[in-house]
Protein backbone atom coordinates (compact mmCIF):
# COMPACT_ATOMS: atom_id res chain seq x y z
CA UNK A 1 0.00 0.00 0.00
CA UNK A 2 1.12 3.55 -0.72
CA UNK A 3 0.10 6.62 1.30
CA UNK A 4 -0.87 9.90 -0.35
CA UNK A 5 -2.11 13.17 1.14
CA UNK A 6 -5.03 15.21 -0.15
CA UNK A 7 -3.74 18.67 -1.15
CA UNK A 8 -7.04 20.29 -0.10
CA UNK A 9 -8.03 18.80 3.26
CA UNK A 10 -4.83 16.97 4.23
CA UNK A 11 -6.45 13.53 4.59
CA UNK A 12 -3.93 10.69 4.30
CA UNK A 13 -5.21 7.94 2.04
CA UNK A 14 -3.85 4.41 1.71
CA UNK A 15 -4.16 3.18 -1.85
CA UNK A 16 -3.14 0.24 -4.00
CA UNK A 17 -2.37 2.76 -6.72
CA UNK A 18 -5.70 3.89 -8.15
CA UNK A 19 -7.57 6.83 -6.64
CA UNK A 20 -8.84 9.93 -8.43
CA UNK A 21 -10.80 11.86 -5.78
CA UNK A 22 -10.45 12.41 -2.03
CA UNK A 23 -13.15 10.39 -0.21
CA UNK A 24 -13.60 13.21 2.34
CA UNK A 25 -13.66 16.46 0.37
CA UNK A 26 -13.90 15.26 -3.23
CA UNK A 27 -10.68 17.02 -4.32
CA UNK A 28 -9.09 15.90 -7.58
CA UNK A 29 -6.20 13.55 -6.70
CA UNK A 30 -4.97 12.79 -10.22
CA UNK A 31 -1.97 15.11 -10.04
CA UNK A 32 -0.94 13.53 -6.72
CA UNK A 33 -1.15 10.05 -8.24
CA UNK A 34 0.82 11.16 -11.30
CA UNK A 35 3.58 12.53 -9.07
CA UNK A 36 3.63 9.30 -7.06
CA UNK A 37 4.02 7.32 -10.28
CA UNK A 38 6.75 9.66 -11.56
CA UNK A 39 8.85 9.45 -8.40
CA UNK A 40 8.32 5.69 -8.22
CA UNK A 41 9.55 5.31 -11.79
CA UNK A 42 12.51 7.59 -11.08
CA UNK A 43 13.48 5.50 -8.09
CA UNK A 44 13.67 2.44 -10.33
CA UNK A 45 15.23 4.15 -13.36
CA UNK A 46 18.46 2.21 -13.00
CA UNK A 47 16.81 -1.21 -12.87
CA UNK A 48 15.63 -3.63 -15.51
CA UNK A 49 11.89 -3.32 -14.81
CA UNK A 50 10.64 -3.78 -11.29
CA UNK A 51 7.58 -2.56 -9.42
CA UNK A 52 7.74 -2.94 -5.65
CA UNK A 53 5.70 0.17 -5.02
CA UNK A 54 2.11 -0.58 -4.21
CA UNK A 55 1.18 -4.02 -2.94
CA UNK A 56 2.50 -7.26 -1.51
CA UNK A 57 -0.38 -9.50 -2.59
CA UNK A 58 0.67 -13.03 -3.57
CA UNK A 59 -1.38 -12.91 -6.76
CA UNK A 60 -0.80 -10.03 -9.14
CA UNK A 61 -3.60 -11.15 -11.51
CA UNK A 62 -6.83 -12.92 -10.60
CA UNK A 63 -9.80 -13.73 -12.82
CA UNK A 64 -13.16 -14.81 -11.44
CA UNK A 65 -15.88 -16.21 -13.70
CA UNK A 66 -14.38 -14.37 -16.67
CA UNK A 67 -16.71 -14.63 -19.66
CA UNK A 68 -16.59 -12.89 -23.04
CA UNK A 69 -19.29 -13.23 -25.67
CA UNK A 70 -19.02 -11.54 -29.06
CA UNK A 71 -22.25 -10.75 -30.90
CA UNK A 72 -22.16 -11.16 -34.68
CA UNK A 73 -25.57 -10.13 -35.94
CA UNK A 74 -27.99 -12.53 -34.30
CA UNK A 75 -25.26 -15.01 -33.44
CA UNK A 76 -23.46 -15.04 -30.10
CA UNK A 77 -19.91 -16.39 -30.12
CA UNK A 78 -18.47 -17.25 -26.68
CA UNK A 79 -14.73 -16.56 -26.60
CA UNK A 80 -14.22 -17.17 -22.85
CA UNK A 81 -16.36 -19.30 -20.57
CA UNK A 82 -16.15 -18.78 -16.81
CA UNK A 83 -12.33 -18.64 -16.64
CA UNK A 84 -10.79 -18.81 -13.16
CA UNK A 85 -7.05 -18.13 -13.03
CA UNK A 86 -4.65 -16.81 -10.37
CA UNK A 87 -1.19 -15.63 -11.47
CA UNK A 88 1.51 -15.23 -8.84
CA UNK A 89 3.71 -12.17 -8.54
CA UNK A 90 7.02 -12.78 -10.34
CA UNK A 91 5.71 -15.80 -12.24
CA UNK A 92 6.52 -16.66 -15.87
CA UNK A 93 3.25 -17.97 -17.30
CA UNK A 94 2.60 -19.19 -20.83
CA UNK A 95 -0.92 -19.41 -22.25
CA UNK A 96 -1.17 -21.99 -25.02
CA UNK A 97 -3.95 -23.23 -27.24
CA UNK A 98 -5.04 -23.61 -30.88
CA UNK A 99 -6.24 -20.66 -32.95
CA UNK A 100 -9.68 -19.56 -31.77
CA UNK A 101 -9.23 -21.14 -28.33
CA UNK A 102 -9.63 -17.82 -26.48
CA UNK A 103 -6.03 -17.24 -25.39
CA UNK A 104 -5.76 -13.86 -27.14
CA UNK A 105 -9.10 -12.80 -25.65
CA UNK A 106 -7.87 -13.70 -22.17
CA UNK A 107 -4.64 -11.85 -22.91
CA UNK A 108 -6.62 -8.74 -23.88
CA UNK A 109 -8.73 -8.92 -20.71
CA UNK A 110 -5.65 -9.05 -18.48
CA UNK A 111 -4.10 -6.17 -20.42
CA UNK A 112 -7.17 -3.96 -20.09
CA UNK A 113 -7.58 -3.89 -23.88
CA UNK A 114 -11.09 -5.36 -23.71
CA UNK A 115 -13.82 -5.73 -21.10
CA UNK A 116 -15.56 -8.98 -20.10
CA UNK A 117 -19.21 -9.68 -20.72
CA UNK A 118 -19.36 -10.94 -17.14
CA UNK A 119 -16.95 -11.87 -14.39
CA UNK A 120 -13.97 -9.91 -13.14
CA UNK A 121 -10.27 -9.46 -13.77
CA UNK A 122 -8.20 -8.06 -10.91
CA UNK A 123 -4.78 -6.44 -11.32
CA UNK A 124 -3.11 -5.70 -7.98
CA UNK A 125 -6.49 -6.46 -6.34
CA UNK A 126 -8.18 -3.74 -8.43
CA UNK A 127 -11.24 -4.75 -10.50
CA UNK A 128 -10.40 -3.43 -13.96
CA UNK A 129 -14.03 -3.38 -15.07
CA UNK A 130 -14.80 -0.76 -12.40
CA UNK A 131 -12.15 1.73 -13.55
CA UNK A 132 -13.01 4.88 -15.44
CA UNK A 133 -11.09 5.82 -18.60
CA UNK A 134 -8.44 7.84 -16.72
CA UNK A 135 -7.81 5.13 -14.14
CA UNK A 136 -7.57 2.42 -16.80
CA UNK A 137 -5.11 4.50 -18.83
CA UNK A 138 -3.07 5.14 -15.66
CA UNK A 139 -2.91 1.42 -14.88
CA UNK A 140 -1.99 0.40 -18.43
CA UNK A 141 0.72 3.07 -18.62
CA UNK A 142 2.43 2.31 -15.33
CA UNK A 143 1.62 -1.29 -14.43
CA UNK A 144 1.66 -3.18 -17.75
CA UNK A 145 4.19 -3.46 -20.58
CA UNK A 146 3.13 -4.90 -23.95
CA UNK A 147 5.08 -6.92 -26.53
CA UNK A 148 3.30 -7.78 -29.78
CA UNK A 149 3.95 -10.37 -32.49
CA UNK A 150 4.11 -7.68 -35.17
CA UNK A 151 6.34 -5.43 -33.00
CA UNK A 152 3.97 -2.41 -33.42
CA UNK A 153 6.85 0.06 -33.65
CA UNK A 154 6.15 3.51 -35.09
CA UNK A 155 8.03 3.45 -38.42
CA UNK A 156 8.96 7.17 -38.51
CA UNK A 157 10.50 7.03 -35.03
CA UNK A 158 13.99 5.84 -34.07
CA UNK A 159 14.57 3.02 -31.62
CA UNK A 160 15.16 5.58 -28.87
CA UNK A 161 11.97 7.49 -29.72
CA UNK A 162 9.90 4.28 -29.77
CA UNK A 163 11.24 3.22 -26.37
CA UNK A 164 10.79 6.62 -24.71
CA UNK A 165 7.29 7.29 -26.05
CA UNK A 166 5.50 5.62 -23.08
CA UNK A 167 7.67 7.67 -20.72
CA UNK A 168 6.12 10.87 -22.07
CA UNK A 169 2.70 9.74 -20.87
CA UNK A 170 4.21 8.85 -17.48
CA UNK A 171 5.45 12.42 -17.07
CA UNK A 172 9.22 11.84 -17.19
CA UNK A 173 11.55 14.72 -18.01
CA UNK A 174 13.54 14.70 -21.26
CA UNK A 175 16.80 13.94 -19.49
CA UNK A 176 15.25 11.06 -17.57
CA UNK A 177 13.75 9.63 -20.75
CA UNK A 178 17.02 9.75 -22.68
CA UNK A 179 18.98 8.19 -19.84
CA UNK A 180 16.51 5.37 -19.25
CA UNK A 181 15.92 4.79 -22.97
CA UNK A 182 19.64 4.38 -23.62
CA UNK A 183 19.96 2.09 -20.61
CA UNK A 184 17.10 -0.16 -21.76
CA UNK A 185 18.34 -0.40 -25.35
CA UNK A 186 21.77 -1.30 -24.04
CA UNK A 187 20.24 -4.04 -21.87
CA UNK A 188 18.56 -5.65 -24.90
CA UNK A 189 21.78 -5.45 -26.91
CA UNK A 190 20.99 -2.42 -29.08
CA UNK A 191 23.17 0.21 -27.46
CA UNK A 192 24.65 0.99 -30.89
CA UNK A 193 21.26 1.25 -32.66
CA UNK A 194 19.67 4.13 -30.72
CA UNK A 195 19.00 6.28 -33.78
CA UNK A 196 18.03 3.56 -36.27
CA UNK A 197 14.44 3.42 -37.52
CA UNK A 198 12.55 0.11 -37.73
CA UNK A 199 13.21 -0.38 -41.47
CA UNK A 200 16.94 -0.22 -40.69
CA UNK A 201 16.66 -3.08 -38.17
CA UNK A 202 16.19 -6.83 -38.57
CA UNK A 203 13.07 -8.54 -37.25
CA UNK A 204 14.92 -9.72 -34.15
CA UNK A 205 16.28 -6.24 -33.50
CA UNK A 206 12.80 -4.73 -33.89
CA UNK A 207 11.47 -7.19 -31.33
CA UNK A 208 14.30 -6.23 -28.98
CA UNK A 209 13.22 -2.59 -29.33
CA UNK A 210 9.68 -3.74 -28.48
CA UNK A 211 10.99 -5.53 -25.38
CA UNK A 212 12.86 -2.37 -24.31
CA UNK A 213 9.72 -0.30 -24.88
CA UNK A 214 7.69 -2.67 -22.71
CA UNK A 215 10.10 -1.90 -19.85
CA UNK A 216 9.84 1.88 -20.26
CA UNK A 217 7.85 2.62 -17.10
CA UNK A 218 9.15 -0.25 -14.93
CA UNK A 219 5.90 -2.26 -15.14
CA UNK A 220 4.86 -5.00 -12.76
CA UNK A 221 3.56 -7.16 -15.63
CA UNK A 222 4.85 -7.83 -19.15
CA UNK A 223 2.24 -9.16 -21.60
CA UNK A 224 3.89 -10.85 -24.59
CA UNK A 225 1.54 -11.81 -27.43
CA UNK A 226 3.27 -14.38 -29.68
CA UNK A 227 6.63 -12.60 -29.17
CA UNK A 228 8.49 -15.11 -31.36
CA UNK A 229 5.80 -15.61 -34.00
CA UNK A 230 7.52 -13.58 -36.73
CA UNK A 231 11.08 -14.63 -35.93
CA UNK A 232 13.35 -17.45 -37.07
CA UNK A 233 14.21 -20.22 -34.60
CA UNK A 234 17.53 -18.82 -33.39
CA UNK A 235 16.27 -15.24 -33.02
CA UNK A 236 13.14 -16.51 -31.31
CA UNK A 237 15.26 -18.38 -28.79
CA UNK A 238 17.27 -15.22 -28.10
CA UNK A 239 14.06 -13.28 -27.36
CA UNK A 240 12.81 -16.08 -25.08
CA UNK A 241 16.13 -16.10 -23.20
CA UNK A 242 15.96 -12.31 -22.87
CA UNK A 243 12.45 -12.48 -21.39
CA UNK A 244 13.52 -15.19 -18.96
CA UNK A 245 16.51 -13.13 -17.84
CA UNK A 246 14.18 -10.18 -17.29
CA UNK A 247 11.88 -12.37 -15.22
CA UNK A 248 14.71 -13.88 -13.16
CA UNK A 249 16.64 -10.67 -12.47
CA UNK A 250 13.78 -8.31 -11.71
CA UNK A 251 10.89 -10.57 -10.59
CA UNK A 252 8.70 -9.00 -13.27
CA UNK A 253 5.60 -11.11 -13.96
CA UNK A 254 5.58 -12.29 -17.58
CA UNK A 255 2.42 -13.58 -19.24
CA UNK A 256 2.88 -14.90 -22.76
CA UNK A 257 0.26 -16.04 -25.25
CA UNK A 258 2.13 -18.37 -27.56
CA UNK A 259 2.23 -21.38 -29.87
CA UNK A 260 6.00 -21.71 -29.40
CA UNK A 261 6.90 -24.90 -27.53
CA UNK A 262 10.29 -23.39 -26.65
CA UNK A 263 8.39 -21.17 -24.21
CA UNK A 264 7.59 -24.22 -22.09
CA UNK A 265 11.21 -24.63 -21.04
CA UNK A 266 11.33 -21.17 -19.42
CA UNK A 267 7.79 -21.06 -18.00
CA UNK A 268 6.87 -21.73 -14.40
CA UNK A 269 3.39 -22.83 -15.47
CA UNK A 270 1.66 -23.49 -18.78
CA UNK A 271 -2.08 -22.79 -19.07
CA UNK A 272 -3.76 -24.74 -21.86
CA UNK A 273 -6.97 -23.18 -23.21
CA UNK A 274 -9.48 -24.82 -25.52
CA UNK A 275 -12.95 -23.61 -26.55
CA UNK A 276 -12.75 -20.64 -24.19
CA UNK A 277 -12.06 -22.73 -21.09
CA UNK A 278 -8.95 -23.73 -19.18
CA UNK A 279 -8.32 -27.33 -20.16
CA UNK A 280 -5.45 -27.89 -17.76
CA UNK A 281 -2.52 -26.15 -16.07
CA UNK A 282 0.91 -27.80 -16.15
CA UNK A 283 3.72 -27.09 -13.72
CA UNK A 284 7.12 -26.83 -15.41
CA UNK A 285 8.60 -29.35 -12.99
CA UNK A 286 6.07 -31.96 -14.16
CA UNK A 287 7.01 -31.69 -17.83
CA UNK A 288 9.95 -33.52 -19.39
CA UNK A 289 11.20 -32.02 -22.63
CA UNK A 290 13.49 -33.73 -25.13
CA UNK A 291 14.51 -32.52 -28.57
CA UNK A 292 11.62 -33.22 -30.92
CA UNK A 293 9.32 -34.56 -28.18
CA UNK A 294 7.29 -33.31 -25.27
CA UNK A 295 6.04 -35.48 -22.41
CA UNK A 296 3.48 -34.45 -19.83
CA UNK A 297 0.59 -33.75 -22.18
CA UNK A 298 0.03 -32.92 -25.82
CA UNK A 299 -0.58 -29.45 -27.20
Amino acid sequence: MAKIECPKCGKVIETTGLVTVCPDCGADMRDVMAELARTGTEAHSGTFARDDSMTTHEFIVRTKGLTKIYTMGEIEVPALRDVELDIKRGEYLSIMGPSGSGKSTLFNMVGGLDKPTSGTCFIEEVDMAQLDAFELAWLRCRKIGYIFQTFNLIPVMTAMENVTLPMIFAGMSSDEMLERGAMLLDIVGLGDRLHHKPYELSGGQQQRVAVARSLANAPAIILADEPTGNLDLQTGKEIIDLLKRLNAESATTIISATHDLKMIDVSDRIVHIRDGQIERIDERADIDIEIGTMDGGEE
